[in-house]
């Protein structure tokens, strides 16, 4: 599998880049993957948070994380926590205590893109999306559930300059024939936004359209997502937690950059736009 790799978390040399080297190469349990991707997210303070803290941030169990330790070849937890104090050095984060619940969830969400940011340093797997999505003919774009709202976002600016997009925004017995379909158009990629909770039909579809020879390109909340066994290049960004329901504004941002990008392979992208302005303001389309 083609992957962002460990500067797809923060750049290799980031404290998350360093974490996710070290879960690299180790066959890990969906429980295990879960407190990983927590730590990913949170490398700047983990080195100092206790057994107990980890689990309750991962929302596992304390004996979850000690085997998760031991998975990674620790004594145990205290072991692994002085290894990442060495190999992840970073000041404790600023206490927040000061703030509410809804501006804590928004410097997390603020978090999340100083993130994506680091990530972006490395554009190379970006722009090989792009380019993969823009050569495809048509382009199914897949979103169900909680990422449904990023994919139609893609899909309706996508449209704009590809000539064929084809949303796959629900679930159910026809999502397969879609898929077929889109194959026998023409199609060589297919792009997915998967977001937590992970359904098990967005699995099976990718599954799916592997089989029948697509390539696929997913932007999930972590490199350690469950779609990630199954997507040929997974760009991560991650969503944020703190409120009653997780908030995505890292991967719809990311979805714009993927657009960006898809417009850089798209040599008559510019002419489409222009041309879409002329139609928009001869129909007195907008009001501004």
């Amino acid at each position: 599998m083609s992957a962002t790799g460990p500067s797809g978390e923060g750049g290799a040399d980031s404290p998350a880049g360093r974490l996710q080297a070290l879960f690299e190469g180790h066959r890990l349990t969906p429980t295990q993957r879960r407190i990983a991707h927590s730590m990913v997210r949170r490398a700047s303070d983990v080195p100092f948070l206790s057994s107990v803290e980890l689990a309750e941030l991962a929302g596992v169990s304390q004996p979850s994380v000690t085997r998760f330790a031991v998975a990674l070849g620790f004594d145990g937890y205290p072991a692994l926590r002085r290894h990442l104090r060495e190999v992840a050095p970073a000041g404790p984060v600023a206490d927040t205590g000061s703030r509410n619940e809804y501006q804590q969830a928004v410097a997390a969400e603020i978090e999340n893109l100083r993130h994506l940011a680091e990530v972006l340093a490395d554009p190379a797997p970006v722009r090989e999306a792009g380019a993969l999505l823009a050569a495809s003919r048509p382009l199914p774009v897949l979103g169900l559930r909680a990422a449904a709202a990023q994919a139609h976002g893609f899909a309706y600016f996508a449209a704009k300059v590809h000539p064929d997009v084809r949303l796959l925004g629900e679930g159910g017995t026809m999502l397969r024939d879609r898929v077929d379909a889109a194959v026998r158009a023409g199609a060589t990629a297919l792009l997915c936004f998967a977001l937590p909770r992970h359904p098990r039909e967005v699995v099976d579809a990718l599954t799916h359209a592997k089989e029948a020879g697509l390539t696929v390109v997913t932007v999930a909340d972590s490199a350690f997502a469950p779609v990630a066994k199954v997507s040929d290049l997974l760009l991560p960004a991650a969503v944020g937690t703190g409120l009653a329901f997780d908030t995505a504004c890292a991967p719809m941002l990311l979805g714009r950059v993927l657009l960006e990008a898809m417009c850089d392979d798209l040599p008559d992208a510019q002419a489409r736009l222009e041309e879409f302005d002329a139609r928009a303001a001869a129909r007195g389309l907008f009001v501004d």
